[in-house]
């Protein structure tokens, strides 16, 4: 997935897409583009009455249209005073209603933004849970981060400060305009007279900001990435003393989030007083029209009122015009994620009620860059009930095996056998839940020793992980805690030793009960005294129910019905403790060296 600069877009398709996700909420967004409709016209009724109300206070005569003789009394017309306060009566109840319609229409877009950018949140994450493994390892998690929480933040801008709002102001400024046209064209025509200077400094406002947006947005992305990978890998930033290089580094990247908002700035800070001073003429052309033609001050006041309203809108469009393209932007990035087909797993439809646990692999191949083979033509057959154990050097293939058949990574070619069923056969859920693994490197979630054993599963019990705890005689070092199984475990278990993220890992995959159980290196990284507690617990735990051991400590293996050494992705050598021992080749030679050093 690109971090590559993203370019300006904006695609009447992509546009669709966005507004696919409001069908849900169509009766709210229809009602939102009625309000916006019903605001346009409301705009000029003000200034109008307000000019009416000045000419009949002057003494000028006034004809005022059927539809305000509609809303006021019979006896308004009698005086001057009279008329002047139904006119003021009248104007206070249309801002009340006004502001009533105008909240309405605030509200309803940000309402309506939110319940979107809900909806393809929790359809981007889903979509991300879904993925193989292989689109995490090429994708930094602060892209994918931006993409599930920033870029989908901005596609609420396409709702609240988009499309909408910007058909709202065109048609306020439409409307407006002709309004002007119906009582005076003449003054229309000269108080546009600066216009074309303010159409110029809008489009050049809007490039430039949008240039700017686009790489605040780059830059944003690349913080995320690189903020979330340091502090992940802290330890080793400070361990190797890197602290004044990878701070450098972060500088640089931070320096062009600066630069490019500066930039923004900048622009905005010369549009807003061009705006200002184009406003400051064409009000100074109507005031000079006025006095030399009419001397009519309810005209005076109602274009000046008129030209504010126009500006109003003006002022912000050109801005509204960049939101929406960012958003857009954003909601491009969003799709591809979504469109990310090749990289989602494709499920069956085999869901048995139990698992034998019988495993075959025949003549698989796979590699994470093809034709570069991790496993070639491997074939071997694991009985239900049976232990087996993969022994070989770093990068043989064992912890490869165990991920193409949990279905993290797909396999290129061969096939995959669980009790006679391919794998691609069963729905993922269900051949997961029957694989339990315990894996060298334990990952802990922020939350409860509880919440991380059960993974917030409410169906099970606390008597469940007790029981599971006391099987390995971790019940009594939990209690130890404060607050017992409540204990609160910081980010990837930090403030737990790594043997005992190990064990709290193992009653995991102990309280999950599954008819297939996987220890990949589950007791290289803890001391004598926890692995005699997990070996204790494996023998009673690997009885009638299919294992695979994964160990360099041989000791670990011995009793396995069967051994398989690996080497280079292919199989070596096979057989019993005894049998390889005999055989004099690389297990016995590994075994030999292993046991020397003791």
């Amino acid at each position: 997935m690109s971090t590559a600069p993203t370019k300006s877009v904006f695609k009447i398709s992509l546009l669709k897409r966005v507004f696919s996700f409001v069908q849900p909420y169509r009766f709210i967004f229809w009602g939102n583009l009625f309000l916006s409709v019903l605001l346009a016209f409301f705009t000029p009724v003000r200034p109008y009455l307000i000019q009416a109300t000045v000419n009949v206070a002057i003494g000028k005569q006034v004809s005022l249209p059927s539809w305000v003789h509609f809303f006021l009394p019979k006896d308004a017309f009698e005086s001057a005073i009279q008329l002047i306060l139904a006119i003021s009566l009248f104007q206070v109840a249309f801002i009340i209603i006004e502001t009533l319609c105008r909240f309405l229409f605030t509200f309803g877009m940000a309402w309506l933004g939110q319940q979107v950018i809900r909806d393809l949140r929790d359809k981007v994450y889903y979509k991300i849970m879904h993925w193989e493994m292989r689109q995490f390892d090429k994708t930094p998690i602060g892209t994918l981060t931006t993409r599930t929480i920033n870029d989908i933040e901005s596609i609420n801008d396409i709702f609240s400060d988009g499309l909408i709002p910007i058909i709202a102001d065109l048609l306020t400024i439409v409307v407006t305009l002709t309004t002007m046209f119906f009582i005076s064209w003449q003054l229309t025509l000269i108080c546009l007279i600066p216009f074309p200077i303010m159409l110029v400094a809008t489009y050049f406002f809007k490039e430039s900001v949008n240039k700017s947006f686009i790489q605040v947005r780059n830059a944003v992305a690349a913080l995320n990435s690189f903020v979330q990978e340091h502090i992940s890998g802290m330890a080793v930033v400070q361990a190797f003393a890197a602290e004044e290089k990878e701070m450098k580094k972060f500088t640089q990247i931070n320096e062009t989030h600066k630069a490019a908002n500066i930039r923004a700035i900048f622009a905005y800070s010369v549009f807003f007083p061009v705006v200002e001073v184009v406003l400051a003429v064409s009000i100074g052309l109507i005031v000079w029209w006025v006095a030399d033609q009419t001397l009519d001050a309810g005209l005076l006041v109602a274009f000046i009122l008129f030209l504010n309203q126009i500006f109003r809108p003006l002022r912000m469009i050109a801005d509204k015009f960049n939101v929406l393209q960012m958003g857009m932007v954003a909601a491009e990035r969003v799709f591809k994620v979504l469109d990310n087909e090749d990289v989602t797993l494709n499920e069956g439809t085999l869901s048995p009620a139990h698992i034998l646990g019988k495993i075959e692999f025949k003549q698989v191949q796979f590699g994470y860059q093809p034709p570069q083979w991790v496993l070639d033509d491997l074939s071997f057959t694991v009985e239900a009930g049976q232990t087996v154990a993969l022994v070989g050097h770093t990068g043989s293939g064992k912890s490869s095996i165990i991920s193409i058949l949990n279905r993290l990574y797909p396999y290129q070619s061969g096939q995959i056998l669980l009790d006679n069923q391919p794998i691609e056969s069963y729905t993922l859920d269900r051949l997961r839940a029957g694989i339990g693994v315990v894996l060298q490197d334990v990952f802990l979630f922020s939350g409860s020793v509880c919440d991380n054993i059960t993974l917030r599963n409410p169906a099970i019990t606390l008597e469940q992980v007790e029981a599971a705890a006391k099987m390995i005689d971790m019940h009594d070092f939990i209690m130890q805690l404060p607050g017992g199984y409540q204990y609160q475990v910081m980010e990837r278990g930090a403030t737990l030793s790594l043997g005992q993220r190990q064990l709290l890992s193992f009653i995991r995959a102990l309280l999950y009960n599954p008819s297939i159980l996987i220890l990949d290196e589950a007791t290289s990284s803890i001391d004598t005294e926890s692995e005699q507690l997990i070996e204790k617990a494996i023998d009673t735990l690997i009885k009638g129910r299919t294992s695979i051991v994964i160990a360099h400590r041989l000791s670990t293996i011995r009793k396995a019905s069967k051994i398989i050494v690996l080497e280079k992705g292919k199989i070596k050598e096979m057989g019993t403790h005894q049998e390889l021992l005999q055989l004099g080749g690389s297990y016995a030679t590994l075994s030999e060296m292993q046991f020397a050093q003791k």
